[in-house]
């Protein structure tokens, strides 16, 4: 690596790991804990990148990134934050910064990013204009990778103006997905309309819905729920559109390959709605972002004179190991519960169990599933699947039944991620090429060749 690295943040020790890290590279490093130091660098000339904290003790290092682009329009910027949410990466995004990283970010993640901007030096993309009455109260909160993954795809195709595909499972928040990628577009200004299936009751009506979103946007909520009546209707409209007409959005919290399977969904729709396709986490596969999420939604739902709320560690503890069907909603919904009921600043892990006592609950997150999920998943369908058996032996051959269960999804989602593309799939297994054909052929799977859109 090569170059010189101008580095500000407040904390003396990320400025020292920092500072290590880059000379080892081979990099020039001049660490400051202040902006105006940063600034004044920066305009003499120094420096072949910047990587700045936002907040600082003279200032916010996200407003410095334009000024930075005034100066030298060529001198990338990584910015690294806490502030852990999807205002972050689109703010971010916004200033025309480099790259955004979360705190506490990898460090070796942060060397390879830093060797690509020290080598392009100029991030080349479509800036995001900024955004009027933006509130920064957004409960779209995370730091996990597969949060930080999902807002720098928001914040890419934010005004692109392909349709955009909205999955997840009840309560992950795809609706707030769907109004934010409206509230921060360039369409913000104009009509946000959602429509559920029982909206779409004929052409007349998705006429009317359609004049009703005029060039904004239009969400349709939970496509899956939609009739086949209503899905070619759906077809049709989308087939019409004119210049001026809403970008189309949908959700659904089901798997929407299996219906198309089963002919319960079209195909024509799906690939017309399915330009952009973003995948909401289930709250049980970020559970890292559990004790944010938490003081989050304690300080939301607290009144003035309230009591400030926190959990004690064995609550804590208890909140990551529940599996959370209702995902972020019911968690805002216990909270709530126990900011209002309880009367001690400390939430107890027996007030939470109590909480959760009247809840769906799904098996516990525990410590050993953790860290290995799909095996603890396959004992527990096992044993359920035993256990329908009533203490008979199930029939014959489970383990090639059983091993076609699990090649079936595996080869799908390989071949969805590869494009179809069954070189590339095959790599990815690690299998011979021949091998693939063969199990496709076998399993009776359908390949579609398309081109990966992001």
């Amino acid at each position: 690596m090569d170059g010189t690295v101008l580095i500000a943040d407040d904390d003396r020790t990320i400025r020292t790991v920092l500072t290590q890290a880059f000379t080892r590279a081979g990099c020039k490093v001049h660490a400051t804990s202040s902006l105006v130091t940063l600034m004044r660098w920066v305009g003499e000339g120094m420096g072949d990148l910047v990587i700045t904290d936002v907040v600082m003790p003279d200032g916010n290092g996200l407003e410095m990134v334009p000024e930075i682009s005034k100066l030298r329009d060529d001198l990338p910027v990584i910015v690294i934050s806490a502030q852990n949410t999807i205002m972050t990466t689109i703010k971010a995004t916004e200033a025309k910064a480099y790259d955004y990283l979360p705190k506490p970010f990898d460090l070796p993640d942060l060397m390879k990013r830093s060797a690509k901007a020290l080598k392009t030096r100029r991030h080349v993309d479509m800036p995001i204009p900024p955004v009027q009455n933006a509130t920064s109260d957004l409960p779209l909160v995370g730091r996990t990778d597969v949060m930080q993954d999902l807002y720098r795809l928001i914040a890419q195709i934010i005004n692109n103006e392909l349709p955009v595909l909205i999955g997840g499972e009840s309560g992950t928040g795809k609706s707030l997905i769907a109004r934010i990628i409206h509230d921060f577009s360039d369409r913000r200004s104009k009509p946000f309309k959602v429509a559920s299936a029982a909206d779409i009751t004929g052409a007349e009506a998705l006429e009317k819905i359609l004049a009703q979103a005029g060039s904004g946007s239009l969400v349709i909520d939970e496509v899956g729920d939609l009739d086949l009546d209503a899905q070619a209707q759906l077809v049709r409209m989308i087939d019409r559109l004119s210049e001026n007409a809403p970008r189309i959005l949908a959700t659904t919290q089901v798997d929407l390959a299996p219906m198309m399977e089963a002919d319960a969904f079209r195909q024509d729709l799906f690939y017309r709605l399915n330009g952009v396709a973003l995948k909401v986490p289930a709250l049980r596969d970020r559970i890292n972002d559990i004790p944010m999420l938490v003081e989050f939604f304690l300080n939301r739902h607290r009144d003035g004179d309230d009591v400030a709320h926190h959990l004690s560690d064995r609550a804590q503890n208890l909140m990551q190991t529940y599996s959370w069907p209702g995902n972020v909603r019911q968690l805002e919904n216990t909270l709530r519960q126990l900011g209002a009921t309880s009367g001690q600043a400390e939430i107890t892990r027996t007030e939470v169990e109590q909480a959760l006592g009247g809840q769906p609950m799904m098996e516990p997150v525990n410590e050993r599933t953790r860290g290995d999920r799909l095996s603890a998943s396959i004992a527990r369908h096992l044993q359920r699947y035993f256990d329908l058996h009533s203490g008979a032996l199930p029939p014959p051959g489970l383990y090639t039944r059983i091993l076609h269960e699990m090649e079936r999804p595996l080869l799908e989602i390989s071949l969805e991620a590869t494009g179809g593309n069954q070189a590339k799939c095959a790599d990815l297994l690690g299998i011979n090429r021949n091998t693939l054909r063969k199990k496709i052929s076998e399993l009776d799977i359908r390949v579609t060749r398309r081109r990966k859109l992001m």
